[in-house]
């Protein structure tokens, strides 16, 4: 023991306390999903405060010469006996009775009880040092050891600080109507009980308007199960926002939704409103689930929701590589779907894993924070098979299910989750994104990352042309634009079983008129290839300003592919809004092929005798003067051009070219001229003397300047950048970043200038890079919805393995029996080689 003591006095001085804001990573690994659950548990470098597993700790000793880790290690308790077993000395595990998290009533998020065992191990030889063994040591290292072990397990971890620590859903705001609300005199007077809705004879989920007493109910579920949404059709007609659910009043309160304000609210004059109808609050006894406890039981119930995920079939759970879970996170389905089916793409498997060695030998000091390192692991987590593995019966010790669960340990991507959400508005909260929006916001994290050598978003890249024609002068312009998603739309009109819908419309509306149960309702048949038709068929543009003719006038637009990807991804257009603006899902059914054949979509570019478009400017906009003045933009079509994210410059431009004939014609412009060089350039207007193309130097920011050049950009590239975004800052990262394959071909001269600005004639860079071939498809990956909104509701994928179709459903992982190809949203196709 004295040996060790003089190694730990040898490393006293690298031997940190945590300090507020110090992030300290004792709960997973930097390099792994290893935690101190697992086999070996976790070593936390106790100057670092980085987390390391078994395997991956002497390699950071290694690199870095840290000695001193932290050893923390876990194994379950046995369970401990619940309230219905009687016997036990313990107190019974309560339910949930609040809609929180980390408070009184709430759910607990510490549902695992766990034996935890901590010692210090100096490397290299792991030499162990218990707190036992630190009592014998000098006051020096006692002191200092014991301060820093008990540092770092108070210090709240960080993917500890990143979930919700304490979140109450039942704190509510009051409602702005609630204090002025008017309710009508109408004589309206509400019995203590016997309810139906007015409309179909409900006698559940009802709610009563608080401004003319009228019994309506609620919403609609998903599901179809629910109300029929006769209280909302109220407020539409009405106005009247404020409703309470009859069944949950009782003295303390009771269920008040404000259908202007769209959330749960406040009344403080509840007492004052129910009386008007007649409705004695101190009298009144619950008869129904409140909103909070019909929430609760939702999320106490979320492994068991089964829609299109193949309900009623006994799934056999598969394990091993390629098949591993996910842990949800707290609605992060969207994350989760997303990155099983990427992947399953050759690409970024072996851009991620295949090169997992050389990946982690080139991690920067805090790999926690790179992106690449952390694709890299998780991509390894997913496909090793290592965390593949059956989850621990929570009912260990008791009967075992004769049903498989299909539960896996699985993975947490914690760190990966808060890397790749950092700064978003969205991705970096607990609520449901879409999964379309995280799979570009991923694409694009991976080409700014992806600055030098293989970058696998290729794989789905593809240019789109479009063709339009004047119809006035038969002139043709052709454009082309990187997409990376095919977005299919949904022509309700097609529909294949229009008497059945119709049928089924008839007997909603019978059975609204005689108070019956509604019928179950129909879903829309909609065939894929009149969704294609519709792709494909030219679309009108009205106003279309025509260069050939020098007016507005009609023209067609007609899209087409000048590339075809390695892999196609199709997003089916289910989200829409109503005639009153509210978003809605289209409840569709598509018989979305397993092979796709998109040859014929395949662009020829200018047909041969074809004329083009002339590219002038419109006639001038002229001053009552005899001298030509500069002319007069319409601000609020610049603004809204703006308020889209182009650049001023270029706003400024498509309005001046298109003569102020409005936001129509000045888009089709942008469209037009995004690929130009100098779309970004200043406006140069009538009678100004600034060459084209020159920007004063004085209105480049210094400070700008400095904090581009840091990022590893040339003075020049910087300038570039700050120049074509107005010098705004936050835009020029984000416009330096998607004109990298541009600024890498900028040649500097001596005198600091780029050839760019140089050499008037320079040619173009070359467009971005896309991989092409034949347009024939094979189907092998979609990812489904559930729920009314992209916000809300579940995410799952079906992935073909092997020939084999297999559902992951966050941490489960089984073989599919009937995978729901026609209910999907995104669609994941690969190329078919003859």
């Amino acid at each position: 023991m004295a040996e060790v003591s003089e190694v730990l006095m040898s490393v006293l001085s690298t031997i940190r306390v945590p300090r507020p804001g110090d992030r300290v990573h004792k709960d997973e690994c930097a390099l792994s999903f290893s935690s101190p659950e697992s086999e070996g548990g976790l070593y936390v470098c106790m100057n670092s405060f980085l987390g390391f597993g078994s395997q991956y700790v002497d390699r950071h000793h290694t690199r870095s010469g840290q000695r001193a880790y932290l050893h923390i290690s876990r194994t379950r308790k046995a369970p401990k006996e619940d309230d219905e077993n009687s016997g036990s000395g313990d107190p019974p595990k309560k339910k949930p009775t609040r809609l929180a998290i980390g408070i009184e009533g709430g759910f607990n998020v510490e549902q695992e009880q766990y034996e935890e065992e901590v010692k210090v191990v100096l490397f290299p030889d792991r030499q162990e040092v218990t707190s036992d063994d630190l009592a014998t040591m000098p006051d020096v290292v006692r002191e200092r050891v014991s301060l820093a072990m008990a540092g770092l397990m108070s210090a709240d971890s960080v993917s500890h600080a990143l979930q919700v620590q304490q979140w109450d859903g039942e704190v509510r705001a009051e409602s702005r109507h609630a204090v002025e609300l008017k309710q009508l005199n109408n004589g309206t007077k509400i019995p203590p009980s016997g309810w139906r809705c007015e409309v179909c004879d409900l006698q559940e989920n009802l709610w009563m308007n608080l401004s003319d007493g009228r019994v309506f109910c609620g919403r609609r579920y998903f599901d179809g199960s629910g109300g029929n949404n006769h209280a909302l059709l109220h407020f539409q007609q009405t106005g009247h926002p404020l409703a309470v659910k009859l069944g949950t009043i009782t003295p303390d309160g009771a269920d008040v939704y404000s259908y202007d304000e769209d959330d749960m609210v406040l009344d403080p004059k509840l007492p004052e409103h129910l009386s008007h109808f007649g409705i004695d609050m101190m009298t009144m006894e619950k008869t129904e689930h409140t909103m909070t406890e019909l929430e609760i039981a939702v999320n106490q119930r979320v492994g068991e929701w089964e829609v299109i995920q193949e309900s009623g079939a006994t799934l056999r759970p598969l394990s091993g590589p390629g098949l591993t879970g996910m842990k949800n996170l707290g609605n992060s389905c969207y994350l989760n779907s997303v990155m099983q089916v990427l992947f399953t793409v050759p690409d970024f498997q072996s851009k991620y894993v295949s090169n997992i060695d050389k990946i982690f030998n080139e991690a920067p000091s805090d790999p926690t924070q790179d992106f690449k390192t952390q694709v890299a692991k998780l991509g390894y987590g997913l496909l090793s098979g290592e965390y593949s593995k059956p989850a621990p019966d929570p009912g260990e010790g008791s009967e075992p299910s004769s049903e498989p669960r299909g539960d896996q340990v699985g993975i947490a991507a914690r760190m990966f989750k808060a890397l790749v959400g950092r700064g978003h508005p969205e991705f970096s909260t607990n609520r449901q994104q879409d999964a379309q929006e995280f799979l570009l916001h991923f694409i694009n994290m991976v080409e700014r990352n992806c600055r030098s050598g293989v970058n696998p978003s290729e794989a789905f890249r593809f240019i789109v042309e479009e063709r339009i024609v004047c119809q006035q002068s038969q002139k043709a312009k052709y454009t082309q634009r990187v997409d990376y998603i095919l977005q299919l739309p949904v022509p309700m009109d097609q529909a294949t079983n229009t008497e059945e819908l119709q049928e089924a419309e008839r007997r909603r509306e019978e059975a609204d008129s005689s108070g019956a149960p509604p019928p179950a309702p129909v879903r829309t048949c909609i065939p894929f290839t009149a969704c294609m038709a519709a792709l494909s068929e030219p679309e009108t543009l009205t106003d279309f300003w025509s260069s050939a003719a020098q007016a507005k006038t009609t023209a067609t637009k007609t899209t087409r592919f000048a590339s075809f990807p390695d892999h196609m991804v199709i997003q089916v257009k289910k989200f829409t809004f109503g005639q009153d603006w509210v978003p809605k899902k289209l409840d569709v059914s598509i018989d979305v092929p397993d092979t796709l054949d998109l040859t014929a979509l395949r662009g020829t570019g200018q047909q041969p005798g074809e004329e083009l478009l002339p590219e002038v400017a419109p006639p001038p906009l002229m001053t009552p003067d005899v001298e030509v003045k500069a002319p007069v933009l319409d601000d609020s079509t610049v603004s809204q051009l703006c308020e889209m994210g182009f650049p001023l410059e270029a706003c400024r431009k498509a309005v001046y070219y298109t003569g102020n004939t409005g936001i129509d014609a000045a888009m089709n412009w942008v469209m037009g001229h995004m690929d130009d060089p100098d779309f970004s350039a200043p406006l140069v207007l009538p009678g100004t003397s600034s060459a084209p193309g020159t920007t004063p130097t004085e209105s480049i920011s210094e400070e700008h300047l400095a904090t581009i050049v840091s990022m590893g950009f040339s003075r020049d590239q910087a300038t570039r950048a700050l120049r074509a975004t107005s010098n705004v800052l936050e835009r020029a990262v984000d416009w330096i970043f998607s004109h990298l394959d541009d600024l890498e071909s900028m040649e500097v001269s001596e005198g600091g200038r780029s050839a760019a600005e140089s050499e008037g004639s320079r040619e173009p860079p070359p467009g971005p890079k896309v991989r092409d071939g034949p347009g024939k498809y094979e189907l092998f990956a979609f990812i489904s919805h559930m729920g009314t909104s992209t916000m809300c509701g579940h995410y799952v994928c079906h992935i073909k393995k092997d020939q084999q179709w297999v559902i992951f459903n966050d941490q489960k992982v089984c073989a599919s029996e009937k995978p729901p190809k026609d209910l999907g949203y995104l669609y994941f196709y690969r190329r078919v080689t003859e």
